[in-house]
């Protein structure tokens, strides 16, 4: 009778089993065997009460987003539907959530009188994050649970919970110590209820939301939010939804939620935000790695620099339960990194992400050395060293004598040519590039980069690793800096030459930063380091030295010893966290613009966007042309979650597709054209990008 439900008898229990394999998603097959099945248990008078568990599998990670905008989104039973129909049932419902209730999922376990939770579940909201909100009484039921305030904080952020979190908050009824017990303790439950005489329902411990908020609490809260939320829909309309639940009677509010839903489901910030999520899935797809591939065992990982980025590297392993070895030339460098890394984990104690007694586990996790030689049983050695060939390689040579066979050698370089330094080695095929973004015990971005005699397994292994220690994994071919760095280059360059021109640093910061980016050109030079970007200069000054106003701005605030907020001052003066604008680097602008012969003008906003914007864009077609990213959603990836692109634009290449990419290539012609020997010299379309216009293509890809 069912193919994705397991159901049985237990007695006067109906055993409602998901088994939708590999995470119960929503999908309208399951949604239909699902409301037969309790159509089924209501009708058999035997039956006094449902258990709805996870057969084998989690309890359910949600609606099928592959459904969304088809024509099983809404087909019947459609998920609020099927959710009103639970709520209505006469007998106690208990759902047993083991693994995860997220999103759909979680609105299945509320739409169920009574929820026990194993300890190590997880439970949340997440639709923000696709640009939606919980469109199956998420927002309504939530509110009722746990209160208007705590339930805006939980849809609004998209972050889960531990069973333990919401069984204080009031979301879970019991918790069961492990998977193993949770089922019998759910019917244990559902027969105290039975012998309790229990309601079906129980009355909501907040049947009045937001009593208790000042009036205008709403209105204050958006306020606040104003400059973070900038131009995204979402977060507004879950806001009116969880404050309807204070306002209006359940199913008045889960009507306006429908409404609020669709709105979400149909804009564009939506259909981007899902770009991105099937994005992720996809750039596990790797030519030459398949799911026979086989990995290698990873139980120790060395890390080469105990300093910020080094630290950082080494903190992602230790967090995932995997030991580490520092090594340092000097005790006192080595002291310095232990105790940042201890300062680190004690601010996320202050903030109760962790406990005392897990920051010792983690902080025991770590040895240090001042040997080589004590990485020999590595099986994947880290260098985070000084960002110079000479010395990367000379790393290598020593790892090459010292590290055991098969032990992945990986170099966290950010420009750097990987099989230049996988050839000083007698091993190219165990050298790969692990790009960590600062700080890297925080950024989700790990570009892979696969060198030319990488073996498959080194590969499917770092692949791997990468999604335990919680990274976004892209791989890149090699070349300079890689996808994002290299799309940085030209970026940045048109953003100085703009200054030259005639714009300020705030103007174009400000063009950037309204377009949703989380930081402009200069702003983020300045947070980086000017001393930083000029050093990578140099070490490629034969590729630049034809054009002299490249980036002329910031060699001469490198000069003066302006290197940005360490300095307190670079292309902006800073008071303590304030950026403040500074003349003297827009008199030091006009002085190199006359020496230059560069004749200086109003620049529009849109040029600004459009020189910026089109210059990044062609540089992330080129390099899918170059075969250096597999996919262009690849390159959204690198740029969303490695350079603050906005998330719900989709990447500057989903960007590109919006805008049309007969407007990008007419914008790079039209300023190739106008800028003269600037022009000729730096705006020339990708030749793919010409291809794409000139077949009709409206996405990008390879032609």
């Amino acid at each position: 009778m069912y193919s994705l439900i397991h159901y049985s008898r237990d007695n006067e229990l109906a055993l409602i089993g998901l088994h939708q394999a590999p995470v119960n998603a929503l999908g309208h097959a399951l949604r239909r065997e699902l409301a037969e099945a309790c159509r089924q248990a209501a009708a058999d008078p035997a039956v006094k009460a449902l258990v709805l568990h996870g057969q084998d599998l989690p309890f359910s990670a949600g609606a099928d987003i592959g459904e969304f905008g088809s024509d099983f989104t809404w087909a019947e039973p459609s998920l609020p539907a099927l959710l009103e129909q639970l709520e209505s049932l006469d007998k106690p419902v208990v759902a047993a959530i083991a693994g995860v209730a997220l999103g759909g999922g979680l609105e299945l376990a509320m739409a169920c009188g009574y929820r026990v939770a194993e300890a190590s579940a997880q439970l949340g909201l997440p639709e923000i994050l696709l640009g939606l909100i919980p469109g199956a009484g998420g927002t309504q039921r939530l509110p009722r649970l746990v209160g208007a305030e705590q339930a805006l904080q939980l849809i609004l952020s998209g972050q889960r919970l531990g069973a333990g979190k919401a069984h204080e908050l009031g979301l879970v009824d019991r918790l069961a110590d492990n998977r193993d017990d949770l089922l019998e303790r759910a019917c244990a439950f559902a027969r105290e209820l039975l012998a309790d005489a229990a309601p079906a329902r129980p009355a909501w411990p907040h049947a009045e939301p937001a009593a208790g908020l000042d009036d205008h609490y709403f209105d204050a809260y958006a306020a606040r939010q104003v400059s973070r939320w900038h131009g995204q829909v979402a977060p507004q309309l879950a806001l009116a939804a969880v404050q309807s639940a204070g306002q209006l009677p359940l199913a008045a509010g889960l009507a306006l939620e429908q409404e609020l839903f669709q709105q979400a489901l149909a804009s564009a910030q939506s259909a981007a935000l899902r770009h991105l999520f099937f994005a992720e899935r996809e750039a596990l797809k790797i030519p030459g790695v398949t799911r026979d591939t086989a990995l290698r065992p990873i139980g120790k990982v060395a890390v080469i620099g105990a300093g910020t980025m080094g630290g950082g590297i080494a903190m992602n392993f230790v967090n995932a339960g995997i030991p580490v070895v520092l090594l340092e030339l000097k005790r006192e460098a080595l002291d310095r990194g232990l105790a940042q890394i201890r300062k680190n984990y004690e601010i996320s104690v202050q903030r109760g992400k962790l406990d005392e007694v897990q920051l010792q586990q983690r902080m025991a996790l770590f040895c240090t050395t001042l040997d080589y030689a004590d990485l020999a049983d590595a099986d994947l050695v880290i260098e985070a060293v000084f960002e110079n060939l000479e010395i990367k390689q000379q790393v290598f040579r020593t790892l090459d004598e010292v590290c055991k066979p098969g032990a992945i050698l990986a170099s966290n370089t950010s420009t750097l040519d990987v099989d230049r330094i996988a050839a000083v080695t007698r091993r190219p095929q165990d050298v790969i590039g692990l790009h960590f973004f600062s700080p890297a015990n925080v950024m989700r971005l790990l570009e892979i980069v696969r060198g030319a005699a990488t073996a498959p397994d080194a590969l499917a292994t770092t692949l791997q690793l990468a999604r335990k220690i919680g990274k976004i994994p892209v791989v890149s071919g090699v070349c300079f800096g890689f996808i994002g760095n290299r799309m940085l280059e030209p970026y940045a360059r048109e953003a100085h030459r703009l200054v030259l021109e005639g714009a300020s640093p705030a103007q174009v910061d400000r063009v950037l930063t309204n377009l949703g980016l989380a930081m402009g050109v200069f702003a983020m030079y300045d947070l980086a380091g000017i001393d930083v970007g000029y050093l990578v200069r140099e070490s490629r000054r034969a590729a630049i030295a034809h054009d002299p106003s490249y980036c002329k701005l910031a060699d001469a605030l490198y000069e003066r010893g302006r290197y940005g907020q360490k300095s307190g001052s670079g292309f902006y003066r800073y008071a303590g966290r304030e950026r403040l604008e500074d003349g003297e680097v827009i008199a030091l602008a006009e002085q190199l613009a006359g020496t230059l012969g560069i004749q200086r003008r109003v620049i529009s906003d849109q040029e600004i966007h459009d020189r910026c914007l089109f210059m990044l864009i062609n540089e992330g077609i080129q390099l899918l042309d170059e075969g250096i990213a597999l996919r262009s959603a690849d390159i959204d990836l690198v740029w969303v979650n490695g350079y603050g692109f906005p998330a719900w634009r989709g990447g500057p290449l989903y960007y590109a597709e919006q805008l049309g990419l007969q407007r990008v290539l007419s914008g790079i012609r039209n300023y190739r054209e106008t800028l003269g020997v600037y022009g000729e010299t730096w705006l020339r379309p990708a030749p793919l990008l010409e291809r794409l216009v000139a077949a009709g293509h409206q996405r990008i890809e390879r032609c």
